[in-house]
């Protein structure tokens, strides 16, 4: 059963006093747009300086990311010479879920994702060795090139983050992937609107046997998908949308690939125009 999950960095928890905003600040790039939307970058006509910069775009008003939390946030990389896009999460619709596991990577990830609330948004420029995170591609890149990221902060969650006081999501017994999809916990927060991003922890198990295949808990924590074609499961784009967050849905699959999924609604973001 195919699931459309979203790109995951491994990243480490350090520590250090050293700042990043140092006297040779060099020229700062215009970043417009809202919170949520594909940000517009422009690359001022200065020299970018050789010292990692962090800056508070907009900050936002929910509950700041502590050390330990995997951080669900989309990203968007872009080289300064002539301002050519290099990746981003926004054209995907796949949110990024960065887990702190221990690895060795550039502090100036932890300082751009820890201790800000969800809804922020930073941006990072710096040379491309301390300002691409670990796992991803370095191909056409110099580790002298300066690279300007910018990241909106979905927000941090303990890895096992869970409904409070349910346990852990199982497939029911009696259901198929010809069913339609069960209620198993109505949720009481904010709707889920199509085309919004979802914070879910979820399991996904094959049919007939009901082994489980993929589990968020299994990849280090929730997961953040968007309710758009191509970018979560098809079953998921019918049986969110006018759900509450904090709910719990078994979705079955039905087609080529016969699954069943369970998925626990943690919360729900929609874009700003």
């Amino acid at each position: 059963m195919r699931l459309f999950w979203p790109a995951m960095l491994m990243l480490a928890t350090s520590c250090g006093s050293s700042s990043y905003q140092g006297a040779e600040e060099g020229a700062q790039p215009v970043v417009s747009g809202g919170f949520g939307s594909k940000p517009v970058v422009s690359i001022p006509a200065g020299k970018p300086g050789r010292t990692p910069r962090i800056t508070v775009l907009s900050e936002g008003s929910g509950r700041r990311t502590l050390p330990g939390d995997v951080v669900l946030a989309d990203v968007d990389i872009r080289r300064w010479a002539g301002n050519q896009p290099y990746m981003s999460t926004f054209d995907a619709n796949q949110p990024t879920s960065v887990v702190f596991d221990g690895r060795r990577v550039p502090e100036v990830w932890q300082r751009s994702l820890i201790g800000h609330p969800a809804g922020s948004r930073i941006m990072l420029v710096g040379p491309a060795a301390d300002a691409l995170g670990p796992d991803l591609p370095r191909a056409g890149v110099s580790p002298r090139d300066t690279l300007v990221v910018v990241f909106d902060i979905l927000g941090g969650y303990p890895p096992d983050a869970r409904l409070v006081g349910r346990t852990l999501p199982v497939v029911p017994a009696d259901l198929t992937p010809a069913d339609p999809p069960r209620v198993l916990i109505d949720g009481s927060g904010r709707e889920i609107r199509a085309g919004a991003k979802v914070i879910v922890q979820y399991v996904a198990a094959a049919w007939p046997s009901r082994v489980v295949t993929d589990s968020s808990y299994r990849r280090g924590g929730p997961s953040a998908f968007t309710l758009k074609p191509g970018a979560a499961p098809p079953a998921w784009l019918d049986a969110l949308p006018g759900r509450r967050v904090g709910c719990r849905l078994a979705v079955p699959a039905a087609g080529d690939d016969p699954g069943i999924y369970v998925i626990d609604v943690l919360d729900t973001i929609t874009p700003q125009t």
